[in-house]
């Protein structure tokens, strides 16, 4: 017998309001005090696109250690009705990256990859970053001294391109090119997208399309010592078919791009803009140094790049007092859980001391490969900062591109003083 379950008494007008406030400036610089109000509606509520939005920390936590709920994979998305909202090039090319593929594609793409930043890799790539953070806020620095500067687009933007480009083996003056496409390919991601914005989303997935198809050719034809050619090889040794071999390393190669900028770029400005808004934490910090690795673990709990993450049901679920049904979507509202206060005390406190759970590497199978670099990359552009860069200021109230799933801050100008 089916369980008697209580079904979300929201109303879904109200939810569509609540994130219509979200997408407006006040709500993109602040986005807790609506997150507070979406959590007092319940831990599991009705979503205005169908589906249903979990806000309570335990419940996402459930959901994403499970081994059973799905991610939205291609197979999912061609079967669902809205052709705008799923079908389209930049959504379907979503779909065949690591993080969308659900078992067993998942474990033999994932077994593919190999540890791609352990401890040793990332020791042979730590001079190399270490070096760009210097380039960058050479400039940065240099910006200063003529007045207010955009940390955004002089360090934040330049410091993950330039570390996965060299990682990459890929020319720097294609830096600005795999920025822009990236920016916008998740564009297709967000809840609402409108028509300009799925327009964007598409025409950046075809850029990447041609320019990671040429990449994959080249590095056939021409095989050397990077990732790429790497991919390749071993993807030549798991399947026979030379097509679907490439396919998979250019599948590899667009998911490591896209998800080592558009994150990282958030984690990086979203660290300093914290610190710069919390000033009795950053001077804690320049009191404890040892606390750096903290405050990234921390930035990516208090204002993670990813605010929502989604998941299938694979049959009728239950999920707290909710029935979901079988392929029924669930958007685990991440951004509002990792200010549950039933999970963190005083959770609306930016506090560089925590040490957090978080979500903002996922969880479970679909853990981010690339936390090691983000974190390195986090750690040592602080620790330079902290020792080379005067007092700085947040000159302007920093500009924010309207979005909720994926945040994307477009300029945040810093003065000396």
């Amino acid at each position: 017998m089916e369980p008697t379950l209580t079904t979300p008494a929201v109303d879904r007008r109200t939810v569509a309001s609540l994130f219509s406030r979200l997408r407006t400036r006040k709500g993109q610089s602040n986005p807790r005090p609506l997150y507070s109000e979406l959590r007092n509606l319940g831990d599991i509520v009705p979503s205005p696109w169908g589906g249903h939005l979990v806000t309570s920390y335990a419940l996402c936590d459930e959901v994403m250690r499970s081994r059973t709920w799905r991610v939205p994979d291609t197979q999912w998305r061609t079967s669902q009705g809205n052709a705008a909202r799923w079908n389209t090039p930049a959504s379907l090319q979503t779909a065949k990256s690591l993080p969308m593929l659900n078992p067993p594609h998942h474990t033999r793409v994932r077994r593919s990859a190999g540890n791609m930043f352990d401890r040793n890799k990332l020791a042979e790539i730590e001079e190399s970053i270490a070096r760009n953070v210097e380039k960058v806020l050479d400039l940065f620095e240099s910006k200063l001294l003529e007045g207010a500067a955009d940390f955004n687009s002089l360090v934040a933007d330049e410091l993950p391109v330039r570390s996965i480009g060299e990682w990459l083996g890929l020319p720097s003056s294609d830096y600005s090119l795999l920025r822009s496409l990236t920016n916008d390919q998740t564009l297709s991601q967000e809840f609402f997208p409108s028509p300009s914005q799925l327009a964007r989303a598409d025409a950046a997935a075809r850029g990447l399309q041609e320019y990671f198809t040429a990449l994959v050719r080249e590095r056939r034809e021409t095989p050397g010592d990077d990732p790429v050619s790497s991919w390749i090889a071993t993807w030549d040794t798991l399947e026979p078919d030379r097509e679907r071999a490439d396919a998979e390393a250019h599948s590899m190669a667009v998911f490591v791009i896209v998800a080592a900028l558009e994150t990282t770029e958030h984690l990086l400005s979203s660290m300093v803009r914290l610190l710069l808004e919390h000033p009795g934490q950053l001077e804690r910090l320049r009191a404890h140094p040892e606390y750096i690795p903290h405050v990234v673990d921390e930035t990516l709990r208090y204002d993670p790049a990813i605010h929502a993450i989604s998941r299938t049901a694979p049959r009728d679920t239950v999920l707290g007092d909710t029935l979901v049904r079988e392929g029924e979507m669930v958007q685990l509202m991440v951004g509002a859980a990792q200010h549950d206060p039933r999970q963190y005390p005083d959770p609306e406190n930016f506090d560089v001391g925590r040490k957090p759970p978080h979500f903002g590497f996922g969880s479970g199978i679909h853990y981010c490969l690339g936390a090691p670099l983000a974190r390195l990359e986090g750690k040592l552009l602080l620790t330079s900062m902290l020792k080379r860069i005067p007092r700085i200021r947040i000159s302007e109230p920093p500009a924010w591109e309207p979005r909720v799933s994926f945040r994307r801050l477009n300029r945040l100008m810093v003065a000396a003083g």
